[in-house]
């Protein structure tokens, strides 16, 4: 039995909502649509996959394990009506979790388009220095980053935006020390540095990491990378690893948000004993609980939980 890390894929990011349907709609109206519902009436949650699914798509028609760029939105029966419930969007105190990111045909035209149908915003492309990004906030406040797959220049003067040619880019996490995660997002998960961004005045690095070729790079974007999907951002602050207090909140302790990410693998028991191999520590193992599809890895240092998933189209294994 073997599994081979080069086949895995960074499939989805699990967040919590309070009112699916104000949430799925406003997915839905930035392109991605509903691909797989899977209720749970009896432990009295739903989970919502959402994906872009257009002809142009990466994954276009893919079973949604055989899929990278999915967010998961988990809904908590009962939650839509309780005024005291509020997500936690992990960029106020307890910080974690970023965003999700959303790569465009042309940002200014999306952002307006966004703006126009009543969606608020944390940053708008006109407020301060960095003009090339904004960030939109969804019904729960979750922020969502939007990027330009072309250099500003070339689409300032079109008016016209086409939400089938977006890609869900990427998830942002914020981690203590960047050696150590980098370390376990490569070495254990599997995954590449695809890029590095230095900002030594704001005293912070951005690492983004994922699978797949390196040829999958464009170097046409605003970012090198904004033409893909799946991929995962780890946000380092300087001097956090040199503080042993210093702890980010994993979204699953109160108060929640941000529940996970998720990985589908070649061969789902294979990758796990090859994840036990390197000594992970476990949320759930396979053989834990009835569930016997899932399981949970804890990234070490910063507690995160992965998912690990069979890739349905490699190898039939659970009757999603």
């Amino acid at each position: 039995m073997a599994t081979d890390p080069s086949k895995y894929k960074l499939n989805h990011s699990m967040i919590r909502v309070k009112d699916p349907k104000r949430s799925v709609q406003f997915y839905e109206f930035l392109g991605l649509k509903l691909i797989n519902k899977l209720p749970n009436p009896d432990a009295k949650f739903d989970l919502y996959f959402l994906a872009y699914d257009s002809p142009r798509a990466v994954s276009h028609g893919a079973h949604w394990t055989d899929r990278e760029g999915i967010v998961e939105l988990t809904h908590n029966y009962g939650t839509e009506n309780d005024p005291d419930y509020k997500i936690a969007n992990g960029n106020t105190d307890p910080r974690g979790f970023g965003h999700l990111c959303i790569s465009v045909d042309n940002i200014q035209a999306a952002c307006k388009r966004i703006e126009d149908a009543g969606y608020k915003f944390q940053k708008k492309l006109t407020d301060g220095k960095m003009r090339h990004i904004a960030f939109a906030l969804d019904p729960d406040g979750y922020w969502v980053e939007v990027v330009g797959q072309k250099p500003l220049e070339e689409t300032e003067r079109v008016k016209e935006t086409d939400p089938e040619t977006y890609r869900l880019n990427h998830t942002m996490i914020r981690v203590k020390d960047a050696e150590a995660s980098l370390n376990f997002y490569k070495e254990v998960m599997g995954m590449k540095l695809k890029r590095t961004h230095e900002s030594k005045n704001g005293g912070f690095n951005l690492y983004f990491l994922g699978y797949g070729d390196d040829s999958e790079i464009s170097a046409e974007g605003v970012s090198p990378t904004a033409g893909q999907e799946g991929l995962l951002e780890l946000t380092w602050n300087y001097g956090t690893e040199k503080d042993p207090n210093f702890k980010y909140h994993d979204g699953n302790a109160e108060p929640q948000g941000f529940g996970h990410i998720c990985v589908s693998v070649d061969d789902l028991d294979a990758a796990c004993a090859r994840f036990e191999d390197k000594k992970v520590n476990w949320k759930k193992r396979l053989t834990d609980g009835r569930m016997k599809n899932i399981a949970f890895v804890l990234a070490d240092p910063d507690g995160y939980w992965i998912e690990v998933v069979q890739n349905e189209k490699l190898k039939t294994r659970a009757n999603w």
